[in-house]
């Protein structure tokens, strides 16, 4: 089951604007999917980082 999608609108740059969607193409990637990715990135990495400051 694909796990449910909440739309929001969020205001960008228009040079990481530019530069994610020639990421996301590159990586054959709608640039939604693209965000999606590196923001579920960027959280594993910070709770990867609290659970090391932790223990």
């Amino acid at each position: 089951m694909k796990p449910l999608k909440i739309k929001v609108s969020i205001t960008l740059d228009d040079d990481i604007v530019y530069q994610i969607k020639q990421l996301s193409e590159q990586d054959d990637r709608s640039f939604s999917q693209y965000i999606n990715m590196v923001l579920k990135r960027h959280i594993a990495e910070k709770e990867n980082t609290q659970q090391k400051a932790q223990g």
